[in-house]
């Protein structure tokens, strides 16, 4: 790898990732029915959240109803796609056996089928993280957000892709499974993306039809404001999870590695992987909560299938070993973190901002480090 983790030595490296198993082992040992309590309670607000929503809607003629709606709304699909559906579809609350909080059988309320998103989200992204050419979710395969990555004249539009990413965000991550941009290579065949393609239509349908045709027909001659409402709060869900996942992953001095680099990495340089490769954003509880806590990104690349709501207890912790170290601990506030982000997205549509990394040019940053 490069950057810091060069200035540590193996055994470093060892003690590095030893100490945060130690964390890991800690918490997991004490995961219990205050776990369980905490989602069934998100779930509960969730739920009377979307209820709400929907009912307020019916009262739509009467634009503080239809704004409450909204807004309602708009929360509970937040809360279900980022607290909720993220958490556990990585398996955080596996452990307990309950079949409502299932990995496998859990479905959120998006275009984006669970199981296909477990495939490049839990195994792909959370595997490869930061792995040019590995994790898709470097640009999700229509964006420059490393330097490393070659440029062409299709960068020039970079604003503009990042753009409707963020409008469209559930869609973008429904066709990213689709892997495209590997279809144009060459290495993908659309006869394998049957099955792939069959899930979204089916997934991408119910979801459609709910929100834009049943839903705004239960209401009659409101249905076109709730067609509005409906739309709104997707957007806004899109919008916010769009932000919050980009400041986990691609402000000014997060990393990225080449195959070479993490081959035959050991645990400690897993670790040192996710923690060069992320980033947090800082606030409130309530903010946090509103994240899925993946506003402690940090954390959960690091401790993936714990329940997110432990991260704000060990990322003190997590700061704290990482100063030992000499290790950066990457965070900011929102506004910060977004700057940031969109900085990147405009200097990266440029040509002359970044040259691809291979082999020989890691080789070379290591000798003169060393030298």
């Amino acid at each position: 790898m490069t950057g810091l983790q060069d200035k540590l030595t193996p055994q470093q490296v060892e003690d590095f990732g030893r100490e945060l198993d130690e964390i890991r082992q800690r918490i997991v040992a004490d995961l219990g029915q205050v776990d369980v309590d905490y989602i069934h309670n998100v779930i509960k607000t969730q739920r009377a959240l979307e209820v709400a929503g929907r009912g307020l809607l019916f009262a739509g003629f009467f634009p503080p109803a239809w704004v409450a709606g909204v807004a309602a709304l708009s929360v509970a699909k937040i809360l279900d796609n980022m607290e909720i559906g993220h958490n556990v579809m990585h398996g955080q609350y596996d452990w307990t056996r309950d079949p409502a909080l299932s990995s496998q059988k859990f479905e959120w309320d998006t275009v984006a089928p669970s199981e296909n998103w477990r495939h490049s989200h839990n195994y792909i992204h959370h595997t490869y993280t930061n792995i040019l050419d590995k994790d898709r979710d470097i640009g999700y395969g229509i964006l420059r957000m490393d330097p490393a990555q070659k440029w062409n004249p299709y960068y020039l539009g970079n604003p503009v892709y990042a753009t409707l990413l963020a409008l469209f965000f559930q869609w973008g991550v429904m066709l990213h499974d689709l892997e495209v941009d590997r279809v144009a290579k060459g290495e993908r065949t659309w006869a394998e993306n049957v099955p792939v393609l069959k899930k979204i239509v089916r997934k991408a349908g119910r979801q459609v039809g709910k929100d834009y045709v049943l839903f705004p027909l239960l209401t009659g001659p409101l249905a076109p404001l709730t067609f509005l409402g409906n739309a709104t709060a997707n957007l806004t869900r899109n919008l916010w999870a769009f932000s919050i996942i980009f400041c986990g992953h691609f402000p000014a001095d997060v990393e990225s590695f080449t195959e070479e680099e993490t081959e035959n990495e050991s645990r400690g340089q897993w670790y040192l992987r996710q923690i060069l490769g992320s980033a947090n954003i800082t606030g409130g509880k309530l903010f946090h909560v509103m994240t899925g806590n993946l506003s402690h990104q940090i954390e959960h690349h690091l401790f993936p299938d714990i329940p997110a709501r432990r991260y704000p207890e060990i990322a003190g912790e997590v700061r704290a070993i990482c100063e030992k170290y000499g290790l950066p601990y990457n965070t900011g506030p929102l506004h910060k973190q977004l700057f940031s982000v969109a900085k990147k997205i405009v200097k990266l549509a440029l040509p002359w901002n970044g040259e691809p990394r291979t082999p020989a040019t890691v080789e070379s940053d290591k000798t003169l480090r060393a030298a």
